[in-house]
């Protein structure tokens, strides 16, 4: 015995911010096998009447399709109305929520902890660069010290900044949608990890192109690069590397920064590789974000000193 399959289909349409579900039935054949039924003949015996059955069978299939008609409608509502709570309480529920990578085994849960962290990143990303605020361009003279110790620093506007790679004599031009973080991981990174900073910036590694790509350029792209890689403009970053950014980020504070010093590291090793010029720095940009893609989401890597590249930072 056997029945023909019936296929639903759900049609969602946004009219006066209501969605609107029609049910779209094709390819019901009629049931041609005999199901268990009886009907009386004149003698009293019992005997199987198809057409008695058919009309059976269509009533059967249209209540079966009424319930799940409106099954389907309470399932929508309620969906609706999840999502709405999970929007206008992001918050809340994100202490509660599990969220897991592609729907695998491991959820990882936001903790008061990440969250709070989460929110202090957030706010680092909020803050444009402006070259009239006097801590601003006390941190670009920072750097400067950092970067050239024995040197003595320049004016705010020089041709002597276009030696660490900004592009023009004015290194407030070059920050646009990178911000105050992105000069705040290049000090991290000549702080914490020295060597490596003075090899990038001198470029002192490795046969070298003729056209290189400008250090302190580079830094800026970057930090942006990592910041739309972790989705951390996001109500809830929803990346794999994102999530799995949360869970760095709980084990230390300084995680985006620490990222940022593997990150510039790995795209010098790529443009060696690569023998690169300066016109093909996208091109080695974009494969740096895929290999660190690959590397936040390997099951062994529980802090940043976990990822295979942070092998290459000397401090």
């Amino acid at each position: 015995m056997s029945k023909s399959n019936l296929r639903r289909r759900l049609h969602h349409g946004d009219v006066d911010g209501r969605k609107n579900e029609h049910l779209d039935i094709s390819n019901a054949d009629a049931l041609n096998e005999p199901l268990l039924g009886s009907s009386h003949d004149n003698d009293g015996s019992e005997v199987y009447d198809p057409r008695r059955q058919d009309l059976l069978d269509d009533d059967r299939k249209k209540e079966e399709l009424h319930w799940s008609f409106l099954f389907s409608n309470l399932i929508a509502q309620w969906a609706q109305w999840l999502a709405n709570i999970i929007v206008g309480s992001g918050a809340f529920f994100g202490r509660l929520i599990p969220f897991s990578l592609d729907n695998q085994s491991n959820p990882v849960y936001l903790s008061p902890l990440q969250e709070e962290r989460l929110n202090t990143l957030r706010r680092r990303l909020q803050i444009p660069f402006d070259g009239s605020r006097i801590e601003h361009q006390d941190a670009l003279r920072q750097l400067w010290r950092l970067a050239y110790p024995t040197r003595e620093i320049p004016p705010l506007k020089s041709e002597l900044w276009k030696e660490m790679g900004w592009q023009g004599t004015d290194p407030s031009t070059d920050f646009r949608g990178g911000g105050l973080i992105s000069l705040e991981n290049l000090i991290f990174f000549a702080r914490n990890y020295p060597k490596s900073f003075q090899m990038l910036l001198n470029k002192v590694q490795g046969q070298r192109s003729d056209w290189e790509y400008p250090f302190a350029v580079a830094g800026i792209n970057i930090s942006f690069m990592l910041i739309q890689m972790l989705d951390l403009q996001s109500t809830v970053p929803s990346s794999k590397s994102g999530i799995r950014f949360l869970e760095l980020l709980g084990r230390d504070e300084n995680a985006f920064d620490h990222l940022y010093c593997v990150a510039f590291r790995l795209l010098d090793a790529r443009w060696l590789v690569k023998r690169a010029s300066y016109m093909e720095f996208n091109e080695v940009m974009k494969s740096t974000r895929t290999q660190l893609e690959r590397e936040l989401v390997l099951e062994d890597v529980l802090a940043v000193n976990d990822l295979p590249s942070y092998t290459m930072l000397d401090k």
